[in-house]
Order: structure tokens, then C-alpha cells, then sequence
């Protein structure tokens, strides 16, 4: 799960340009990242797909204030609150935007071409109609940075426990990207966001990283169907905690205005 969610570099660069603190284009280029392009079809008023400079603007106009993160997976809907079908669509994409102050969703559909070893993504965001209630099962940032420092240890015993931990091509490659990324000082969130709510952010990633190792390496230890099935009961929660983590990092400046600290 060492990965930075298409909804979360929204949100957090949509964030920064709903409050004023960088200009559109910067928003756009850290939004699209190192996809080709990104598109908004569905938006109000508009019949035809449009940019993420006029869709940000247009969805101001509208009434956003913020943007959420919603990262909802098959039994967790976290971060949703409907109504069904925006469920549905963001369930299917495993991730999706809630605009705060207006009720509209963007869940993203991503389009791969290119062969092997040269593949670009195009995204198009669907702009849904949302219910304006509290999203599911979000926790506060201390919550979070709590949950995460327990799981972390679970995860590391179990996959100690479970011969997964650190060994293989593929292991030795997540963890050197993750390094490399700690060490240049990458951005993990855009300006305007608190310092807690990096960390948590860049922990969320990191225990998220250790699950990801353990399904990469298959069945690892676990060697019959019962020693298996205890393995994924064991990461299940572990996993579950990085998820809901990484939202409350993305929701922390939204859910701070909210409460009316900001």
C-alpha cells in the first residue's frame, strides 16, 4: 500500500487552492503528478470534460470550501456518506473526493496505454451528486497517530511471526523507494496542512508498506490453509488502520475548519 491516491493529491492540492496559499497552475501540475493529463466531465454547466483549474474554480463558485478523501474497500465505506450510487462508484474506484460546503463527489476512472515499461494514465473525474452527512469511520488526527503506533508494532510482529518481512527482489524494492523518497524530502501533503498531519500521513504509508510486503510475498510462512487464513485475519485490522489513517491526514485541514479551529 505504498502508494499516494489520485483523491488525496486532490484534495490536499484543491485544499491549498480553495485557501488561497498556491495558484492554480501549481495545483493542477502537483494534482496530475506523473499521470498525462486529467480531465472533470459531469461538472454543472458544463456539457463537455473541462481542466482542473476550471473545475476547482467552478466547484468554489458552487459553494466548496474543502475537500475530503474517502478510500472506501468491500465491508468499509470509509469516508462515504451516499447516497448509493456515489457509493457504488467510489467503492469500484476504492477511492474518491467529497467537496466540503457543496454537495458534489468526484470519483476518478483511470485510462492506461502504452507498452510495458512506458505506460501513461489519463483520469477523468466524475463529478456525482453526494449526501451532505459526516463521512464513515473517519478518525481524528490523534486517534489516527495513536491507532498507527500500535498497528505498526502488530504489523512488524507479524510478519516477523510469518517470514514475510524483509526478504526477495520485490520487498528489497519497496523499501528502497520508500527510502529514497524519505530522503529527498518529498512533499507528502500540500501547504496549509499541519505538521501532525504529515506524520501521520508518512506512518500511515509505512505501516502500509509493511502489509504490502506480506501480500507480495504470497503465503510467506503460512504453509496450510489454516496458518493462511490466520495471516489475513492478522493484517486485516492492521491494513484498515493505515486506510483510515491516511484519510484523516488528507481531512485534517477540512475537518479543523470545520470544528471552526481554523
Amino acid at each position: 500500500m505504498l502508494w499516494e491516491p489520485r483523491s488525496g493529491r486532490l484534495a490536499a492540492w484543491g485544499n491549498a487552492l480553495l485557501a488561497g496559499l498556491v495558484s492554480p497552475d501549481d495545483a493542477a501540475l502537483a494534482i496530475v503528478g506523473e499521470d498525462t493529463v486529467h480531465r472533470v466531465e459531469g461538472l454543472p454547466g458544463e456539457s463537455a470534460q473541462v481542466g482542473l483549474t476550471l473545475a476547482l474554480g467552478r466547484l468554489r463558485t458552487l459553494g466548496a470550501t474543502g475537500l475530503r478523501v474517502a478510500l472506501p474497500v468491500p465491508g468499509h465505506p470509509l469516508g462515504l456518506s451516499g447516497p448509493p450510487e456515489f457509493n457504488a462508484r467510489a467503492l469500484a474506484a476504492e477511492e474518491a473526493v467529497v467537496c466540503f460546503g457543496a454537495a458534489f463527489g468526484l470519483v476518478p476512472q483511470v485510462y492506461e496505454a502504452g507498452p510495458e515499461g512506458d505506460v501513461h494514465a489519463e483520469v477523468v473525474w466524475q463529478v456525482l451528486p453526494v449526501r451532505e452527512a459526516p463521512p464513515a469511520d473517519v478518525p481524528s488526527l490523534g486517534e489516527a497517530e495513536r491507532e498507527l503506533a500500535e498497528a505498526l508494532r502488530e504489523a512488524t510482529a507479524v510478519l516477523s511471526k510469518l517470514d514475510v518481512a524483509g526478504s526477495g527482489p520485490m520487498a528489497e524494492a519497496a523499501i528502497d523507494a520508500y527510502r529514497a523518497r524519505a530522503e529527498h524530502g518529498q512533499e507528502v501533503l500540500a501547504p496549509g496542512y499541519p505538521s501532525r498531519a504529515a506524520r501521520v500521513l508518512e506512518l500511515a504509508q509505512r505501516v502500509g508498506l509493511l502489509v504490502s510486503l506480506a501480500y507480495d510475498r504470497g503465503h510467506g510462512a503460512a504453509v496450510t490453509s489454516a496458518e493462511m487464513a490466520a495471516r489475513s485475519e492478522a493484517l486485516r485490522p492492521v491494513e484498515r488502520t493505515a486506510r483510515r489513517a491516511q484519510v484523516a491526514a488528507y481531512n485534517s485541514v477540512v475537518e479543523e475548519r470545520e470544528r471552526g479551529v481554523r
